[in-house]
């Protein structure tokens, strides 16, 4: 179930996650130029509402056809997309996300339909043709189809977000949020669920709670805290420089394996969201766009004006709460380094038992992918971390590169990924040798593996 929840959550992820500059630039545009902004300009403010109604979900819906079939699938998605957009009053992010992705199977579905029936030097007048017809057609369905459907979800999803607000139990979505970050469903409920629901709230209002409710770098940075204050071995020495990643550089996979390694301790992030979203609530803090990665800095573009005092607030509260949580947890429940060491290798040979695979002789390795579920954090510094190693064991002709878990290239060789997503990445490259860790930061399975390739390397 936790696979399929991954995987549904990637798709919808992977149709934001591309796009969150453009977010980020409708953000900095609307805080800046709208009437209450910090440089109030009503020339500059006319670009503010036809990139949240037309350019963003544009973008989604482009994304998302190329998600299923390419660059035909992104083309069809698009004209998919523009039809449920331009009858809408409302910021069509939902219906892109429906129509994107429809228009991409679509386009794929007749493109298997005619493959070897094409008469030579007919290819170009059917595949042009075909985009232009089928993605006419899919434009008025969405039109008559798609929008009336998500305007109707968009109402209902509204009215449940203020059945929260008023009931005052929107910090409790904190106990569902934090431990989903640590099953890596932290992007699919950020950009898959937050982001859209976040954007209708801030079309109205100008700043929306949902962007910080998990993007909110404090929760984590109270229970490195803790490590580094209490944890021991390795989780203690390697806390600090845990801290600098997930707070200032925003990538909050990397206290993930602090949590399952002692997975009480999570008590402690949950404590701390809860408090920082009540305080958001009572303050009515909130980010004018989404701000990705969940980095200190991040949150403070993203703050309109007259809303530092409740933000930074929020965030401060939520880690105090949770470093106060989580060292009275870890002075309970802590255990000693090697016992952790020892769940974390039984960890991962458990799951190679499961997902890996047999790769050719090290000496032949010419290329490494790091993975992780988006692509894009914990998987780009683990790769730079693993060149940086590399080069200075003098090891050269090895390429590392970084990828999405259910992305990884055919002609990887090795791909290291953490054991949580073990399943996926041998699913993803069965051929590939699997490395697996359980701490982004100081696994030592790095050097483990550049030994083996020194070894080999000198073997030859």
């Amino acid at each position: 179930m936790k696979q399929s929840i991954q995987r549904a959550g990637r798709f919808l992820s992977s149709m934001v996650m591309p796009n969150i500059g453009a977010f980020i630039a409708w953000g900095l545009i609307t805080a800046l130029f709208i009437p209450d902004g910090w440089t109030p300009n009503s020339a500059l403010a006319q670009l503010v509402d036809p990139m949240l109604k037309y350019l963003i979900p544009l973008l989604i819906a482009y994304t998302g056809g190329h998600v299923v079939a390419k660059q035909r699938g992104a083309v069809v998605g698009a004209i998919a997309g523009f039809g449920v957009i331009i009858g809408a009053d409302v910021p069509m992010i939902l219906g892109a996300m429906m129509a994107g992705p429809l228009g991409g199977l679509a386009i794929k579905g007749f493109d298997r339909l005619v493959a070897g029936r094409i008469k030579p030097g007919f290819e170009m007048l059917v595949n042009n043709f075909s985009a232009g017809i089928i993605g006419g057609c899919l434009a008025v369905i969405g039109l008559l189809g798609i929008n009336p459907l998500c305007v109707a979800l968009t109402g209902w999803l509204g009215a449940g977000v203020q059945f929260l607000v008023d009931h005052s139990i929107l910090p409790l979505t904190a106990i569902l949020v934090e431990p989903a970050k640590v099953l890596f469903l932290n992007n699919a409920i950020n950009h898959g669920v937050f982001t859209p629901l976040g954007v209708e709230q801030a079309a109205e209002v100008g700043k929306s709670i949902f962007f910080m409710i998990e993007s909110n770098p404090g929760p984590g940075l109270g229970l490195l805290l803790a490590y580094a204050l209490l944890g021991r071995g390795a989780a203690k020495a390697s806390a600090p420089g845990a801290i600098i990643i997930q707070f200032l550089g925003g990538i909050h996979e990397i206290y993930f394996p602090y949590v399952l390694m002692n997975p009480i301790v999570i008590l402690g992030p949950i404590a701390g969201n809860v408090c920082a979203i009540f305080t958001l609530q009572v303050m009515n803090g909130g980010l004018v766009a989404a701000a990705s990665p969940g980095s200190i800095f991040a949150e403070l573009a993203m703050t309109p004006k007259g809303g530092f005092i409740a933000n930074i607030l929020a965030i401060a509260i939520a880690a105090a709460v949770s470093f106060a949580v989580s060292c009275l947890l870890l002075r309970l429940f802590g255990k000693d380094g090697d016992l952790s060491l020892a769940q974390r290798q039984t960890a991962d040979l458990k799951a190679e038992s499961k997902g890996g695979a047999v790769a050719a002789p090290a000496a032949t390795v010419s290329r490494i992918v790091f993975a992780c579920d988006a692509g894009m954090g914990s998987s780009a510094m683990g790769a730079t971390m693993l060149r940086k190693k590399l080069a200075q064991a003098g090891l050269t002709g090895l390429e590392v590169v970084h990828a999405a878990v259910s992305d990884i290239p055919p002609d990887a060789q090795i791909v290291v990924t953490h054991h949580e997503l073990a399943e996926r990445a041998a699913q993803a490259n069965p051929t590939a040798r699997l490395v697996l860790i359980t701490n982004f930061m100081g696994a030592p399975e790095y050097d483990s593996l550049v030994a083996e390739l020194a070894a080999d390397r000198s073997s030859v």
